[in-house]
C-alpha cells in the first residue's frame, strides 16, 4: 500500500487551510524555487495549539523544568509527573505538546511509574520556530542524561519515529511503544506535497534541500530503517483508518523489528487513539510485561 494511496480513512487531524493550498498552486506556476521554499517553511514549522481541558490536570500537577539542549541551542520545557525510580518517557507528535499523552501517563502512574514528558523543540513552551527529526533525537538523548535511566518510552506519530531513531543510535530504553508512527521520511514529504496539491517535483526538491543542508540522507532517519537497529521489545500501535499516517507504515516498521508486536485498532484515527482506554491499557501492560 502506498503512502499516497487513497484509502477509506478518517479525516486528517491536521488539515491544511484552503487558502494555503490556493496560494501554493498559484505560486508554483511562477517559480518552483519559491514554491519549494514556502513548502519547506510549512513542513518544518509546527502549529501550536492551546492545551485542551482534558490535559489541564496533568499540566498543573506535574513539576516543570527548563532544560537547555546545547547540541541544538534550545530550551526544552520538561514535565515530571509523579515520583518513582521506574521512569517512562513520553514523546508527543508533530504539533502536539507534553500533556497530549495524558491518558497513558495517568495509567502509568497508577502502576507505579514516573512519567517524564516534554514539549519538543519549537512546540509548546520550548524555544524555536522550526524543528526536525535530528533535533528531536538530540532532545531525547539530553533528557535521558538529565532524568534517566528510563524503563521505556511511548511515542506518538513523529514522536514514535523519534524514539525509534534514538534507540537505534543509543541503547536507552528497555522497551518501546509507538503509536501512529510514519515510516519513510521522503514519503512524508511526498504526502505533504500531494495534500497541498503541488507538483511531485517539489517533494524531490525539498528532499534534496534537506539532505544538502543537514549533510545527511534524511531517509536514514526513517522509522523502518531505525527499526532494524532496535533490539528491544517494541509494540507498534496504529489505527486502520488513520487519516494522517497510513496503516501500511505500522506493518513496515513491524517487519523490520527484531522483537516487534503489532496492535491494529479500527476507527480511532490518528489522535483519538491516545484517549482510548483499552488501547492505552494494552500499551501500559506491554511496558510492565517487558520491564519486570
Amino acid at each position: 500500500m502506498s503512502i499516497l494511496e487513497n484509502t477509506n480513512t478518517l479525516k486528517p487531524s491536521l488539515e491544511i487551510p484552503k487558502f494555503v493550498k490556493v496560494t501554493g498552486k498559484s505560486i508554483q506556476f511562477i517559480s518552483l524555487k519559491l514554491t519549494t521554499w514556502l513548502a519547506i517553511k510549512l513542513l518544518i514549522t509546527p502549529i501550536k495549539h492551546a492545551t485542551p481541558k482534558r490535559e489541564i490536570a496533568m499540566a498543573k500537577s506535574a513539576q516543570k523544568k527548563k532544560l537547555f539542549v546545547d547540541a541544538i541551542d534550545r530550551k526544552i520545557h520538561v514535565l515530571s509527573y509523579g515520583y518513582s525510580k521506574k521512569k517512562v518517557l513520553l514523546a508527543h507528535g508533530w504539533a502536539g505538546r507534553s500533556t497530549q499523552l495524558f491518558m497513558v501517563a495517568d495509567k502509568l502512574l497508577e502502576k507505579g511509574y514516573m512519567v517524564i514528558s516534554f514539549d519538543a523543540p519549537a512546540h509548546g513552551k520550548s524555544t524555536g520556530k522550526t524543528t526536525n527529526m535530528i533535533e528531536y533525537v538530540e532532545t531525547i538523548k539530553k533528557i535521558n542524561d538529565e532524568f534517566g535511566p528510563f524503563e521505556a518510552a511511548v511515542g506518538h506519530s513523529f514522536g514514535g519515529m523519534a524514539i525509534l531513531n534514538t534507540q537505534a543510535e543509543k541503547a536507552i530504553f528497555k522497551s518501546l511503544v509507538t503509536i501512529g508512527a510514519a515510516d519513510i521520511i521522503s514519503n512524508i514529504t511526498k504526502r505533504f506535497i500531494a495534500n497541498l496539491g503541488l507538483k511531485p517535483v517539489i517533494a524531490k526538491k525539498m528532499t534534496n534541500y534537506f539532505n544538502k543542508k543537514l549533510q545527511i540522507n534524511l531517509d536514514n532517519y526513517s522509522a523502518n530503517y531505525a527499526a532494524k537497529k532496535v533490539e528491544i521489545p517494541t509494540l507498534v500501535i496504529h489505527d486502520s483508518k488513520d487519516g494522517d499516517v497510513p496503516v501500511s507504515c505500522a506493518h513496515n516498521i513491524r517487519q523490520n523489528l527484531k522483537k516487534g508486536s503489532l496492535l491494529i485498532t479500527n476507527g480511532l484515527g490518528h489522535t483519538k487513539i491516545l484517549r482510548n482506554k483499552e488501547t492505552m491499557n494494552r500499551a501500559v501492560n506491554f511496558i510492565i510485561k517487558n520491564n519486570l
